[in-house]
C-alpha cells in the first residue's frame, strides 16, 4: 500500500511537502500533502489524515479566497474528526484534551465554511456528550474532571444559545466550585480557594449579569488572593506573593473597588522592580520575563498602559512568549470591561480565560485579538501593543 505511494509512507510525504513549501514550492508541496493525507487514511491513522485535510483546506482557502476549492477538504478533516470523537467517548477513560481538541476542528471547519445547520448541530451533540461526561464524573465523586466536562458542555451550550441549558449546568459548577473552594479552604490553600472563587463568580455572571452576586463572588476572590499573597510573603516566597496580587488586583477591578485594586497595583509595582532586579542579578532571564510581564498587567491595571508596553517590551526582549502575549491582551480587556462594566466583553474574557486555563494559548492568543481589534476605543493601546511586540499595523 505504502510502496504503491514510490516512498516508504506518508510521514516521508509529509516531511517532503513541507520541505516543498518551505522552498516556495507551493504546487508541488501541496500535492505531497494530499497525498500524505491519503496514505495516513489508508492506515487507518485518522489524526493525522484530518489534520492535513484541514491543513490543505486552509492553504488553499488563503490562496484562493474560494470556500469552494477548500470545502471538499475541509468536509474531509471534519468527518475524520467525528469518527475520532465517536471512537474516543467509547473508550474507558476518555481524555478530555484530546476529545476537545477533536470537537474543536469539527466546529472550527462548520464555521469556517458558513455552514449553521451543521454548526449547531454538533455543538448541541458536543454539549450533551460533555454534559453526560460531567454526570458521570460527579456520581462517581470525580470532582475535578466533573467541573473539565460540564465546563465543556456549557461552552457548547452557549454556541447555540440554549439559555435554558447554559444556565443549567452554571449552577451545576457554581455547586461544585462551592464545594472545591470550601474544601480548599479547609486545607489552608487560599490561592486555590480565591482561583474558585473567581470561577464561581464567572458563572454567577452568566445567571444574574454584571450585578451584586457577581461583584460579592468577585469581591470574596479577590481578598482570598490578597490573604493568599501575605500567606506567601510571610514564607518568603515573593514569587508567589506578586503573582496572588496581580490576581487580587484584577479580582477588585472586576468587583469595581476601584481604589482597592490601584493601591494592591501601585504596591505589586514597587515590589517587582525588586523581584525583576533579583533574578536578573542571579542569571534567571526566564523569570525576570515572568515577572516583568506580571508589572506590566499590574501597570495595566492602575491605568499606566505607557509604562506598561515599555515593561512587556522588555520582557519579550527576554523571552517572546504566546502566554505572554495572551495575558497582556487580557488584561487590557478586563481593565476596560470592568471601567466600562461591559458585560458583554466580560462574556468574551471569560471564554479567552477557558483556554489559558487549559493552557491552550493560541486559541486564548487568536480570541484575545479578535475581541481587543473590535473594540474602537482600544485601538491606541492595541497600536502601542503592537509597537511594543514589534509589529505594525
Amino acid at each position: 500500500m505504502a510502496a504503491n505511494m514510490g516512498l516508504e509512507g506518508p510521514e516521508e510525504l509529509e516531511q517532503l511537502a513541507f520541505k516543498r513549501i518551505n522552498e516556495g514550492k507551493i504546487k508541488e508541496g501541496l500535492k505531497f500533502v494530499l497525498r500524505a493525507a491519503k496514505g495516513y487514511e489508508e492506515e487507518g491513522k485518522k489524526g493525522d489524515a484530518a489534520r492535513l485535510y484541514k491543513y490543505l483546506g486552509y492553504i488553499l482557502l488563503e490562496r484562493t479566497k474560494l470556500i469552494e476549492k477548500s470545502r471538499p477538504f475541509l468536509l474531509k478533516s471534519a468527518y475524520l474528526y467525528i469518527d475520532l470523537i465517536e471512537k474516543e467517548i467509547t473508550r474507558p477513560g476518555v481524555n478530555l484534551d484530546t476529545l476537545d481538541d477533536y470537537c474543536s476542528n469539527v466546529l472550527e471547519v462548520f464555521l469556517t465554511l458558513n455552514d449553521e445547520r451543521n454548526l449547531m448541530k454538533y455543538a448541541e451533540e458536543f454539549a450533551a456528550i460533555y454534559e453526560d461526561l460531567g454526570n458521570s464524573y460527579r456520581d462517581n465523586d470525580d470532582i475535578t474532571m466533573a467541573i473539565r466536562a460540564y465546563e465543556s458542555a456549557y461552552r457548547y451550550y452557549k454556541i447555540i444559545d440554549s439559555i435554558e441549558s447554559y444556565k443549567r449546568i452554571a449552577e451545576i459548577l457554581i455547586t461544585l466550585y462551592g464545594q472545591v473552594a470550601e474544601e480548599k479552604l479547609e486545607k489552608g490553600d487560599l490561592k486555590g480557594a480565591a482561583e474558585a472563587f473567581y470561577r464561581l463568580a464567572s458563572f454567577i455572571r452568566s445567571i444574574f449579569g454584571y450585578d451584586i452576586h457577581f461583584i460579592e463572588m468577585m469581591d470574596t476572590a479577590a481578598k482570598n488572593f490578597e490573604k493568599a499573597s501575605k500567606l506567601a510573603y510571610s514564607n518568603g516566597d515573593l514569587d508567589r506573593t506578586t503573582s496572588c496580587l496581580v490576581k487580587a488586583q484584577y479580582a477588585y477591578l472586576l468587583a469595581r473597588n476601584f481604589n482597592r485594586a490601584k493601591l494592591i497595583g501601585i504596591n505589586t509595582v514597587r515590589m517587582l522592580y525588586q523581584i525583576v532586579s533579583s533574578h536578573r542579578a542571579n542569571g534567571n532571564d526566564d523569570m525576570a520575563a515572568e515577572k516583568l510581564v506580571e508589572m506590566a498587567e499590574a501597570l495595566i491595571g492602575i491605568g499606566k498602559i505607557k509604562e506598561a508596553m515599555e515593561t512587556y517590551k522588555s520582557a519579550l526582549e527576554t523571552r517572546s512568549d504566546m502566554k505572554f502575549r495572551a495575558n497582556v491582551r487580557l488584561a487590557i480587556l478586563k481593565q476596560f470591561a470592568a471601567s466600562k462594566g461591559d458585560e458583554d466583553l466580560l462574556e468574551d474574557i471569560d471564554t479567552i480565560e477557558y483556554y489559558t486555563n487549559k493552557k491552550n494559548y493560541p486559541k486564548a492568543l487568536e480570541l484575545a485579538e479578535k475581541v481587543l481589534l473590535r473594540k474602537d476605543e482600544l485601538k491606541e493601546v492595541a497600536n502601542m501593543l503592537y509597537e511594543a511586540e514589534g509589529i505594525y499595523h
